[in-house]
């Protein structure tokens, strides 16, 4: 851990952040999470599939 972080954290326990700012934090993680499970248990859709593209130059 670099002295940056340790900064930081002694900021935070100094001042810690305020309510809407938890609770923003933990709707982002909230929604990631959401994502991330119905990735895992209902798949990724086909539609938001990439096609990988073909390379121009062929050695």
């Amino acid at each position: 851990m670099n002295i940056a972080w340790l900064l930081r954290l002694a900021r935070w326990a100094r001042r810690p952040p305020g309510p809407r700012t938890v609770r923003l934090w933990l709707i982002v993680i909230g929604l990631a999470l959401a994502i991330a499970g119905i990735e895992h248990f209902l798949g990724w859709p086909e539609a938001l599939t990439m096609e990988p593209r073909r390379s121009v130059f062929r050695p």
